[in-house]
């Protein structure tokens, strides 16, 4: 086994013990938490003891960000001043259900499409709930497509001019795809380079300049798979390597400069468009096992599961110039 997937086994079955121990647990004062530097602020801490554990965010347009909280089964909004409101609780899996590389149901990635509704991702290893799940303002989540029992469907991404949601599966090293309206989803991408090597590889995934970006968690590896003029997809081309436990990434801009989430190292990496990459943000700064990101204008929004770490689950904003 490699030394990449040693820490993150570890850090998933850390995630584990802690999330079953919280469900038990009364609620308790929040330990004090690292003070972020001039350019970095909290935007809130959560909830450990609730299982407020956030794995993947995106924003809303007035301020607020939406969570999935991966082993609590919920989706929740939180609002610019830290309060959070549940949107979903996503249904208990049957008895004897495992879900593939982590045993207890998963929720992985969200989206926000223009008109609010939001799509996120629920692995279970059953097949009345595994796939791909929507949320319209108002309404109340259903599954719209589903996905193999034996993947772990992780990154989420939506590509607004075609209406195409792509997946990254964790487990089967697969993109898949579907429509926003739902339907079955295809196979539209595997190549040795999404595989595994020991636990996960497929993980964070995004739509960006014609093509998507995939990180690859156990071979530290971010990707870009183009998107043909057909729709298809290109040869697989490996951008950045050497970031050992990479979980999501944001891109900053226009350019191919992105953020990416280091968990198991509690750092966030800018990656230039040579693949080069320096550590900009820090335990110092407050991440706690970081998961994923978000960019609005100048400011990134990290959301931080504390799952090894253990203390101050949080979503902290950042201003862009300062971590370039």
């Amino acid at each position: 086994m490699s030394r990449v997937s040693r820490i993150t086994r570890r850090q998933y079955t850390g995630r584990l013990v802690t999330a079953l121990a919280a469900t038990l647990a009364m609620a308790a004062a929040v330990p004090a938490a690292a003070a972020p530097g001039p350019d970095v602020r909290f935007v809130a801490h959560l909830d450990k003891a609730a299982g407020q554990r956030p794995e993947n965010i995106a924003l809303e347009p007035g301020g607020g960000a939406d969570v999935t909280f991966a082993f609590s089964r919920q989706v929740a909004r939180i609002s610019p001043d830290g309060a959070v409101r549940v949107l979903a609780t996503l249904p208990e899996p049957p008895a004897g259900a495992a879900t593939p590389a982590l045993s207890s149901p998963f929720l992985g990635g969200i989206v926000r499409a223009h008109d609010g509704t939001l799509y996120f991702l629920y692995a279970t290893g059953s097949s009345d709930l595994t796939g791909l799940w929507r949320l319209r303002p108002g309404g109340t989540a259903q599954r719209i497509a589903a996905l193999p029992v034996a993947g772990l469907p992780n990154g989420l991404a939506l590509d607004q001019r075609s209406g195409l949601l792509y997946i990254a599966d964790s487990v089967l090293g697969t993109v898949w795809r579907v429509s926003t309206a739902g339907g079955t989803a295809t196979k539209w991408a595997t190549a040795p380079e999404l595989a595994p090597h020991g636990f996960l590889g497929a993980n964070g995934i995004k739509i960006h300049n014609g093509a998507a970006w995939v990180s690859n968690l156990d071979k530290g590896t971010v990707l870009r798979l183009p998107i043909t003029c057909r729709g298809g997809v290109g040869p697989v081309e490996t951008r950045a390597t050497d970031l050992v436990n990479i979980d999501d990434f944001a891109f900053t801009g226009r350019d191919d400069t992105l953020l990416a989430a280091i968990n198991a190292d509690n750092e966030v990496a800018l990656v230039r468009p040579d693949g080069s990459h320096t550590i900009v943000l820090t335990a110092a700064d407050g991440l706690e096992n970081p998961t994923s990101l978000a960019v609005r204008g100048t400011t990134a929004y990290v959301a931080s599961g504390a799952y090894s770490t253990d203390n101050d689950p949080n979503v902290l904003a950042a201003r862009i110039p300062a971590v370039r």
